[in-house]
């Protein structure tokens, strides 16, 4: 999947107060900064930012656009309120034009696999997102993973066996399960029968073991 374009309005901090406590309600503070980027604090809209970070999340690129420039960076932190799970701080970090940079993207699972349709196998999904390198220019919104590649009971989708866009590059073992089929059950153990003949018996053995022991 490619990327899409993702903008962000901001504006100098300095210009609405220091402090978070003191910008206008749908105002959050952020920073930008990167490698050869001095850390820059911003103000961001926070209903802009919401829905940038639910489209964009953590692996897409994101147009920082204000105050005369417009700068390439991603989502790298995000603080929330424990309470009200309202994001309240953001970190971008800036890309450099040509410098490669390692990033999670999510997989995105896409088919049907024969295996389960057909065969009652069960699918597992182990990994959920992959660790890739590639320039800014190259990085994907997400990865497909086809499904349909599953048609045997050990039937298994590893990393290697992922076809990545041009210009990107899996960090993690191409050996790596991504996806499999499982034919576990869980087995219920039939309960025990209890034998109460053998419980009176030993019941009344010890009564009579205790009239002994008394009669002497």
């Amino acid at each position: 999947m490619s990327q899409g374009k993702f903008t962000i309005n901001i504006e100098d901090r300095s210009l609405l107060g220091k402090t978070s406590k003191r910008l206008p309600v749908d105002k959050m503070a952020a920073v930008y900064y990167g490698r050869k980027e001095k850390a820059t604090p911003i103000v961001i809209s926070k209903s802009e930012f919401k829905k940038l970070f639910r489209d964009a999340g953590e692996s897409s690129v994101v147009t920082l656009e204000g105050n005369g420039k417009k700068i390439e960076a991603l989502i790298h932190d995000v603080d929330f309120d424990p309470i009200l799970s309202e994001p309240r701080h953001a970190d971008f970090y800036v890309l450099e034009k040509g410098r490669k940079v390692e990033v999670g993207v999510p997989l995105h699972f896409e088919g049907e696999s024969p295996a389960v349709k057909t065969l009652g196998g069960i699918l597992v999904k182990v990994m959920h997102q992959l660790e890739i390198e590639a320039e800014a220019k190259d990085l994907p919104q997400a990865i497909v993973v086809d499904l349909s590649q599953l048609t045997t009971l050990d039937s298994q989708i590893t990393v290697g066996d992922i076809k990545l866009p041009a210009g990107v590059k899996a960090v993690e073992d191409a050996t790596e399960v991504i996806a499999a089929i499982s034919t576990a059950k869980e087995e219920v153990e039939a309960p025990v029968a209890v034998d109460l003949s053998a419980i009176e018996v030993e019941k009344k053995g010890k009564k009579e073991e205790e009239a002994e022991a008394e009669a002497k």
